[in-house]
């Protein structure tokens, strides 16, 4: 029995939590005694803590035998302080965890003009969290491999599942860019993530980047499409992307400037992972929640 530990144990953390107990201990750093008590509960063993406060992190050191790092960077500046944190407590201690799995963003890429790429494609971050998220990727990179531990980086698109769908803001009438204008995204359901991060930690290789992609292949506005027409709701409104840059805010607008298809081949074959959710047309095509 392994002892793991999750930095980062919201929504994702807690359902790779599900599958690794009972067969593991499952640790978690957490900040509030309300999530403390929340993932109790669920049969995790809390840590009180903060990556923005180095001394909360001694009792890292020595605890883990994997981790799995979900949380996000720091929210200024171009390098993530958070990660830093944590790799120099776990670092303090002659034993050491012998794997660590790095959950990082697709935004790593920028924009790469709708084409499909894979692993091997040079990072080119647009966006200041995207450029957070590559120095954290290094900073873990070039830990594992002066202290001799096995560091898989996953690269994350955006999630849904049936209870992380743009319901609201499709009801708010929000807006996407007409068909010529419009960017290729990238999908995983939650369930298929979490699994993912679990074969990564059994699976994954030293420094091997990994794309937690689904086999959709869809434009941004044929995706809210899709789930406006699941859940009986009007399609959004389509505009052009100067009137997008005129009136959408910078945060969701750079989402609209960046257009890339991920190849999810990779965590297939080395990974060997079975999409329970291949794409997003068999998640809306399942039960919709109550209410």
């Amino acid at each position: 029995m392994a002892n793991i530990l999750i930095i980062g144990c919201g929504d994702i953390g807690t359902r790779c939590a599900r599958l690794l107990l009972p067969r593991h201990h499952v640790f978690a750093l957490v900040r509030s005694v309300a999530t403390a008590e929340r993932l109790r509960a669920a049969g995790i063993t809390p840590i009180l803590g903060d990556l923005d406060q180095t001394a909360s992190l001694a009792r890292l050191g020595g605890l883990a035998d994997q981790v799995l790092h979900f949380a996000p960077p720091s929210a200024v500046g171009c390098h993530d302080l958070r990660t830093r944190n944590l790799l120099s407590a776990l670092g303090k201690r002659a034993i050491l965890p012998r794997r660590l799995v790095y959950i990082s963003t697709s935004g790593v890429y920028g924009d790469c003009g709708g084409a499909q790429i894979d692993e091997t494609r040079t990072p080119n971050p647009q966006s200041a969290r995207g450029i957070r998220r590559l120095d954290a990727e290094i900073q873990v990179r070039l830990w594992g491999q002066r202290l001799g531990i096995i560091t898989p980086i996953v690269r994350v698109p955006g999630i849904y599942a049936l209870d992380r769908l743009p319901l609201t803001r499709l009801r708010q009438g929000m807006q996407v860019l007409r068909v010529e204008d419009d960017v290729y995204t990238n999908h995983i359901h939650a369930d298929d993530l979490a699994r993912i991060a679990v074969q990564a930690l059994r699976y994954g290789k030293a420094s091997r980047i990994y794309h937690a992609s689904d086999d959709s292949a869809l434009k941004m506005g044929d995706y809210f499409d899709r789930v406006a027409s699941a859940f009986d709701l009007p399609f959004p409104p389509r505009i052009s992307r100067a009137e997008a840059e005129a009136c959408m805010p910078a945060a969701r607008l750079s989402f609209m400037q960046e257009s890339r298809r991920m190849s999810n081949m990779r965590i297939k074959r080395e990974l060997r992972v079975r999409l329970q959710y291949p794409d997003v047309d068999a998640t809306l095509n399942a039960k919709h929640p109550a209410g």
